[in-house]
């Protein structure tokens, strides 16, 4: 069983952390002092002490070095959350506009499509912001906005978590994309293809199974993709059959060697949300959330 981490005598202040974690990225006393302008004797008292106050060793001194312990690892996890909690309650409660780090999540199909206008125009308005965006299915993309790994995320489908909060972003019609020698993609069309598609986890793939499920069609093969150009590109050398946002195929150079299909029987629309913690209050991601309901509008 792993020794609890706790505090004795003195309170645990962010400047033990940033201390700490500098000793772990770094790996040793002298590249961590050297970093923090600081002497290596100094650094080392105050490693020492923080080993002592907290009743647990943090560190393994070998000869290329210090690395964590399985204690260390554990106290650099909550160091990080910490230190970018402090990091976002200075930028939040400060005079100025919003500021500081904000890691935004999306879907491919939406970073491609959607987010260059409203990303531009973020950072018109809030040039202090650093902006970095990731790419991912639905489903990792929620994971990571309920850890707290990304402020926000644009995701598809509705959101059934007491944890997050969701605002509706922009709404996708899906078309069934074949190649262009398929005329009518009904059952007998369809059986014995191949569904290329992205991994688990994505949205518009538990779409296109449910869809198929209800024309008693089961994929012959799945052939999974990371991109919508190579999605594109695969049907149209007729590897197979694909879901994709209609908003997508217009964009793309590949939309005339592909042939896409309304679902019948009706147009299915999926509305992409703008998710977040319910206990996030940040300023910039209210800065964000602001120019995707105003855009709506």
């Amino acid at each position: 069983m792993n020794a609890p981490i706790s505090l004795r005598e003195r309170g645990l202040e962010l400047s033990d952390l940033v201390l700490f974690k500098t000793v772990a990225e770094t790996g040793g006393v002298t590249r961590a002092a050297h970093r923090l302008h600081r002497v290596q004797s100094n650094v080392t008292a105050r490693v020492k002490r923080l080993e002592s106050d907290l009743g647990v060793p943090l560190f393994v001194r070998g000869r290329r070095g210090m690395s964590p312990t399985p204690e260390g690892r554990r106290l650099l996890d909550y160091a990080d959350r910490l230190l970018a909690l402090a990091e976002e309650a200075r930028a939040d409660l400060s005079a100025h506009p919003p500021r500081g780090r904000l890691l935004i999540g999306a879907m491919e199909s939406t970073a491609a499509v959607h987010l260059p206008r409203l990303l531009s125009t973020l950072h018109a308005r809030y040039p202090a912001l650093d902006v970095h965006l990731v790419t991912a299915t639905s489903g990792v993309l929620i994971a990571q906005v309920r850890t707290g790994d990304l402020s926000a995320a644009f995701v598809a489908g509705d959101i059934d978590d007491p944890g997050l909060v969701a605002d509706a972003a922009f709404v996708e019609e899906l078309v069934l994309v074949t190649h262009p020698s398929m005329r009518r993609p009904d059952r007998d069309e369809l059986r014995g293809k191949t569904l290329v598609t992205f991994g688990a986890g994505c949205t518009y793939r538990a779409c296109i199974q449910d869809w198929l499920a209800t024309k008693g069609v089961r994929p012959h093969r799945v052939f999974e993709v990371g991109s919508y150009h190579a999605m594109l590109a695969c049907v149209a050398a007729n590897v197979g059959y694909a879901l994709a946002p209609r908003s997508v195929l217009r964009a793309s150079i590949a939309r005339t060697a592909v042939r896409a299909h309304r679902l019948r029987p009706r147009p299915w629309r999926v509305t992409t949300h703008l998710v977040r913690r319910a206990s996030d209050r940040s300023r910039a991601v209210e800065a964000l959330r602001g120019l995707v309901v105003g855009g709506r509008r």
